[in-house]
């Protein structure tokens, strides 16, 4: 059986704790983001882990599944676009400076971690890879929609929406944090055709401009497109990450 721990770390600036759950023995760090207003035990509710079991079993990946705090940021249809940019920070450190760590002492001298997430998780995932490649090497994103602009957004947009949308600072990277991107970064951005995936997630025309986006400007970037059977959910994604996850670890 998969080995499983669950911890609590403190969530400066959010409203409780963090719950951040372990699954495997030893492998590769995979920092795991759920779905939109997700809790950390949904990947394991939905089937991800089993998904995953071979890679767990022989000690190639652990999994570290953490808590989103959507719903004091992008999810909150009450505040504006720029203040949801503002209060995606301390989640951002929450990860960085807890979740990390924690990584860290529980599995010293591992490889940098990989990072995904499906749906609004593929966001979180694209966005802390780019924003901290030194942390995390390789992003696999899931039916993510990569722009914030398009979540119902209403209100003047300033500096926290722009540093935090890649649709919008991508376009603009260049020099030598560029070139730093280009010789650190791996992304796979994976997208089915089916149901939900246009309409009204937006995934597909999104992943679509991301990749583009991304290979524009020279950063590694893989787009997988699924067929029009695939559909905005759970089952495809167990299929889409058992895919490409094996060949980062």
């Amino acid at each position: 059986m998969t080995e499983r721990v669950q911890v609590e770390l403190d969530a400066p600036g959010l409203p409780r704790p963090g719950t951040v759950i372990r699954y495997g023995h030893w492998g590769r760090p995979v920092v795991v983001f759920p779905s939109e207003r997700g809790r950390a035990w949904d990947y394991e509710a939905n089937g991800m882990v089993d998904a995953l079991r071979p890679l767990l079993d022989e000690g190639r990946v652990k999994l570290y599944c953490v808590d989103s705090f959507d719903e004091v940021s992008w999810s909150d249809p009450w505040i504006s676009g720029e203040e949801r940019a503002r209060r995606h920070a301390p989640y951002a450190s929450w990860v960085t400076d807890q979740v990390v760590p924690f990584i860290g002492r529980d599995t010293p001298g591992a490889a940098d971690a990989v990072v995904t997430g499906c749906s609004l998780g593929a966001y979180h995932a694209l966005q802390l890879g780019l924003s901290r490649a030194d942390l995390f090497g390789v992003v696999i994103g899931l039916s993510g929609n990569y722009d914030p602009s398009t979540w119902r957004a209403w209100g003047e947009r300033g500096e926290a929406a722009y540093l935090t949308n890649p649709s919008d600072y991508v376009p603009g990277l260049h020099g030598e944090h560029l070139d730093w991107l280009r010789s650190r970064l791996e992304v796979v951005l994976v997208v089915g055709q089916g149901a939900w995936e246009t309409h009204p997630t937006g995934s597909l025309p999104q992943t679509r401009r991301m990749a583009g986006l991304l290979q524009e400007r020279g950063i590694d970037c893989e787009l997988d497109l699924w067929g029009t059977d695939v559909s905005h959910d759970w089952v495809w994604w167990q299929r889409q990450i058992a895919h490409h996850l094996p060949r980062f670890c």
